[in-house]
């Protein structure tokens, strides 16, 4: 990818070799119960915020509830979608290993990189969410982390995979993800890390605009099946927001695409568990199957439109 004269930003907290220490408390939906009366509040949102007429990223959820959750269906089902961090899906009873920082070359490649793409989605949803949502960006926060820290969401462990938290609004980020982003699902390249970093400010803009809030009321009313369908949806959505800042960054160059897409297919959930298990089994899936990620990182690509971002309507 190429970035042209980036400024610097103060929205990068290196916590590298820190004492742990820091953030508040871990805060996940509920569950159980049936969706009650999420729907009329979602319509009231979708009319206050968007009018008749914006953009409607979040409405559809209306024509989902309507028709119900059966036959639906963070990056690695550790990171984003809201909630707070969980296990990454590698297996039945394994947690998926920390890797170790890379050489100090290495790390300061990725370093830069980060910073590049932080400032890039900086820039492009300081425009784009005014334009398409007509509401204001607020920036996040990109932790950087090599051992357990604090989070507003609970511990924050390499385990994990990188993470949004929506108690402290930031993103959470071990450099040496990108190792076995490369190393273990055969995903290498810029392009690929920055899919990783722009999915997770992806979760901010559903933050934002209050889709994960409600999301998150909705799951506390449902079954284990539907919180599940649910948590998929969005971490679409955030695959899909990514793409629409990759079109606008202006900083794709000749086989970006390719590599992002390569990441989006090494991290599907299907993918992930015929690696682990042997089995694929839909009605766990939290982020989508690899197809399922590589579409809507696309139609993000090729629109440039958070309008086209609706994965709450029709079949994913």
């Amino acid at each position: 990818m190429r970035f042209d004269d980036q400024r610097d930003t103060d929205s990068i907290e290196d916590r590298r070799g820190g004492d742990g220490s820091g953030g508040g408390g871990f805060g996940f939906g509920g569950g159980g119960g049936g969706l009650g009366g999420f729907a009329p509040a979602l319509l009231g949102m979708v009319f206050s915020r968007f009018g008749c007429g914006g953009v409607v990223v979040v409405g559809a959820l209306l024509l989902l509830f309507g028709g119900g959750l059966s036959g639906l269906g963070g990056l690695l089902g550790g990171g984003g979608g809201g909630f707070g961090p969980q296990q990454q899906q590698v297996g039945p009873q394994e947690a998926a290993p920390a890797v170790a920082p890379g050489t100090a070359r290495q790390e300061g490649s990725n370093h830069k990189l980060v910073r590049n793409v932080i400032v890039s989605t900086e820039d492009v949803w300081t425009k784009l969410l005014p334009a398409q949502a007509n509401i204001q960006y607020a920036r996040p926060k990109l932790v950087l982390f090599d051992k357990p820290i604090r989070s507003g969401c609970g511990t924050a462990e390499s385990a994990m995979g990188p993470f949004y938290c929506p108690a402290d609004r930031k993103v959470y980020l071990d450099l040496g993800f990108f190792d076995e982003l490369s190393q273990r699902f055969g995903a290498p390249g810029d392009a690929a890390q920055a899919y990783v970093i722009a999915h997770e400010v992806g979760h901010h803009i559903q933050k934002l605009l209050g889709i994960s809030d409600q999301v998150e009321q909705a799951q506390a009313r449902a079954s284990r099946s539907q919180r599940n369908a649910l948590s998929v949806r969005l971490e679409l959505q955030a695959d899909c927001f990514a793409g629409v800042w990759a079109k606008a960054s202006g900083a794709l160059e000749a086989g970006d695409v390719e590599e992002a897409l390569r990441a989006a297919t090494a991290i599907g959930d299907d993918t992930l568990q015929r690696q682990a298990q042997g089995q694929v089994v839909p009605d766990s899936f939290t982020h989508g199957s690899s197809a399922d990620r590589v579409r809507w990182l696309r139609t993000g690509l090729d629109s440039g439109d958070m309008g086209q971002c609706n994965t709450f309507k029709g079949g994913v």
